[in-house]
């Protein structure tokens, strides 16, 4: 039984709009996360990226006591596994074989962005337990009325994500990769750390732009203009066209647009520019930025140059994360290739609620073997970072 609380109000919201603005932020600015902030949301939903016509269905919930917000989740009513990153459709597959149903669900993730971060917003001074338990029976209550077929929390909060085993939440363990500042003075200190040949292969790698006509800068403020938003919309439609059904193409120019005014004290753009100044640069990558934490969100170029994604991508904004007291730089889900730059692979967690006891028992049942698994692939690819060996110790 959830303990009841006096005067409670639980209400859905059908987008970020109707939500107020500072309320939410209250609630969300202390998370080391950007990416649940009302502005980075409402954007998404505003843009026309994140919309029932394009399978994501805006269902957030709210809890309000005398009027003030103490609790929310940002959900969605998903009618597809795309853009979650996670590879949930095979539990779709599993579903379909056995006849059950699976589509639509109730999904809680910071729309299309594979970023750790995702929880509950509970205000400080309430007791998390307790507010928890209340979403949950709000959440559960929905769920029975759409019928829906489960709920699924993608890119969990690592803590947070723990502690909801405690509410029967099967932990499904998942890649990715990131890195850690321990405290470099600077790039060279940071090279310091790899073996021979790989410090070698990044400093040729670094001196390319230069013999290509190309400086790597950040811009911040007012340096970032629509135009070059305009083109980063451009950058990532051409770079998820390349993947073809394996891109993950749901944001729109206006969202993009939309970043400077809305997002704009945690945006920056690394730019590739011509030394002349002439032309458009020839690459760009858009990244957010928290406290210590910065993520690699988009990333696009006119031409494949020769190690223009490592530079703009990896080594230009390591160099300033080390100069900005940076203390973690998550650069997005992708291959291997991050390894041979000294980046780290990381487990991350979604955690799922299947309502049928036959699929939940399912997964329940194969669940610590495939997390087994995951954990062996991420250590065997952590033995694969290029550090000398007492870096590694």
């Amino acid at each position: 039984m959830v303990a009841p609380l006096p005067d409670i109000r639980v209400q859905w919201h059908s987008a970020m709009a109707e939500i107020d603005r500072d309320a939410w932020n209250a609630l969300a600015l202390p998370l080391a996360t950007p990416f649940l902030e009302w502005e980075w949301l409402h954007l998404m939903e505003a843009s026309g990226s994140i919309t029932p016509q394009t399978g994501w269905e805006p269902s957030h919930l709210t809890l309000r006591q005398g009027g003030k917000l103490i609790a929310a989740a940002a959900l969605y009513i998903k009618h597809h596994s795309e853009g979650e990153f996670i590879y949930s459709h095979l539990w779709g597959e599993v579903a379909r074989k056995l006849e059950l149903p699976y589509y639509p669900y109730l999904l809680g993730m910071s729309p299309v962005t594979p970023v750790e971060g995702y929880r509950f917003l509970v205000a400080p001074d309430h007791h998390e337990g307790t507010l928890t338990s209340r979403l949950l029976a709000a959440i559960y209550q929905r769920c029975r009325r759409k019928r829906l077929s489960g709920v699924n929390f993608i890119f969990a909060d690592g803590a947070w994500g723990r502690r909801m085993a405690a509410y029967h939440f099967t932990p499904w363990l998942h890649q990715s990769y990131r890195w850690q500042n321990p405290g470099f003075k600077d790039f060279d200190d940071y090279l310091a750390r790899f073996r021979t040949n790989q410090r070698r292969n990044i400093k040729r790698e670094r001196c390319l732009p230069q013999r290509q006509g190309i400086r790597l800068e950040p811009l911040r403020g007012t340096a970032v203009t629509p135009a070059l938003l305009d083109l980063m919309y451009r950058y990532y439609a051409d770079t998820n066209d390349r993947y073809g059904p394996w891109g993950c193409k749901y944001l729109t120019p206006a969202f993009f647009t939309g970043l400077k005014e809305n997002f704009g004290h945690r945006l920056m753009l690394m730019a590739a520019l011509p030394r002349q100044e002439t032309g458009p640069p020839p690459g760009l990558a858009l990244f957010i930025h928290k406290g210590t934490r910065l993520y690699g969100r988009y990333w696009g170029c006119a031409a494949p140059l020769d190690s223009l994604h490592f530079n703009t991508c990896f080594y230009a904004p390591i160099e300033w994360a080390i100069a900005q007291g940076i203390q973690s730089f998550d650069p997005g889900m992708g291959a291997h290739h991050k390894l041979r730059r000294g980046i780290s692979s990381v487990g991350v967690l979604s955690l799922h609620r299947f309502f049928n006891p036959v699929l939940q028992g399912i997964m329940n049942h194969h669940v610590e073997r495939i997390n087994r698994s995951m954990q062996n692939q991420i250590d065997d690819l952590n033995r694969q970072l290029p550090f000398a060996r007492t870096q590694t110790k």
